[in-house]
């Protein structure tokens, strides 16, 4: 499992998709996205902007990615 580390209370599920090193493209990610290919704690998203906080885990082409806090 791979983790990224974010700066703030929350990041943006494309962001941490490109982030992640997923997608290299924003737009790549919202089409992903849409067409319903990304999970969110095990549960399809279709919702670009949805916000990921420490602990939420999201996969994408059975790459899963935890999402830490600096704390």
């Amino acid at each position: 499992m791979k983790e990224i580390i974010i700066k703030d209370e929350f990041i943006k599920l494309g962001q941490a998709m490109k982030l992640a090193g997923l997608v290299d493209a924003g737009t790549e990610a919202k089409f992903l996205i849409q067409d319903g290919e990304v999970l969110v704690n095990g549960e399809v998203c279709t919702q670009r902007g949805k916000k990921l906080y420490h602990g939420d885990e999201f996969t994408y082409a059975k790459t899963t990615v935890k999402v830490k806090g600096n704390l």
